[in-house]
């Protein structure tokens, strides 16, 4: 993903984006060890092995450091998502592919997945609008899905979009938080279809009186 900057900091990433993403490594492993507001640049700097003014070469300041660890692990789980979706018609194909996509990208690292789930929302209400413009590509596939859903007439054409967008998001983002909080003790990935069985429990069509009961995902899939 490309990320847009002016002025000196633009000259620096293009210079050495090796040096960009070892600061952003470094700032990971430091704030999931000592917590956003005791991280100190000149530490993510001595892990990064860079000196403390090389630092703002490539961020604005700490915070700066933090947007731009969301920004590019989003970045990358949406374009994965993106391109897992391309050509896929079935709803909840997609949601399942949706789902089991961004908890690979975030159990990968525990670190990572406790700086975006814990620490990301200690900050101040500028930072968390921040993150809601970051997230808004991620909702938009999310109410692709929905939107898909209802056309195909798998899900109920009653669904508040919103709510639906909600209990989605907030259902996997709790289930990484609740992963992290236990010390990342079990296969998170493997959550990925009973929360999707539930998902779609909940926004599946309710099936009618003298209506057949319609194949659910297993059966559908044999």
């Amino acid at each position: 993903m490309t990320i847009h900057f002016i002025g000196v900091r633009a000259i620096a990433l293009r210079k050495d984006r090796a040096k960009y993403v070892a600061i952003l490594q470094a700032a990971v492993k430091v704030m999931a060890e000592s917590g956003y507001y005791n991280a100190q640049v000149s530490r993510i700097a001595r892990e990064a092995g860079v000196a403390d003014g090389t630092v703002y070469l490539y961020f604005k300041n700490k915070e700066d450091i933090l947007i731009s660890i969301l920004r590019e692990t989003i970045g990358e789980i949406i374009e994965r998502i993106e391109s897992a979706l391309a050509g896929v018609e079935d709803p909840s194909e997609m949601l399942h592919r949706l789902v089991l996509l961004y908890f690979r990208g975030l159990a990968g690292t525990t670190d990572l997945a406790m700086v975006t789930q814990v620490h990301l929302r200690q900050t101040n209400p500028d930072v968390r609008r921040r993150i809601g413009e970051i997230m808004r590509p991620y909702y938009r596939i999310i109410d692709r899905i929905i939107d898909r859903g209802i056309e195909q007439g798998m899900f109920r054409p009653t669904i508040d979009r919103r709510i639906a967008r909600r209990m989605i998001f907030g259902t996997m983002d709790e289930t990484v938080t609740a992963w992290v909080l236990t010390g990342a003790k079990y296969d998170l990935v493997s959550l990925a279809e009973p929360v999707v069985d539930l998902l779609l429990g909940g926004l599946a069509r309710r099936e009618q009186p003298g209506r057949r009961r319609e194949p659910d995902r297993k059966e559908s899939l044999g």
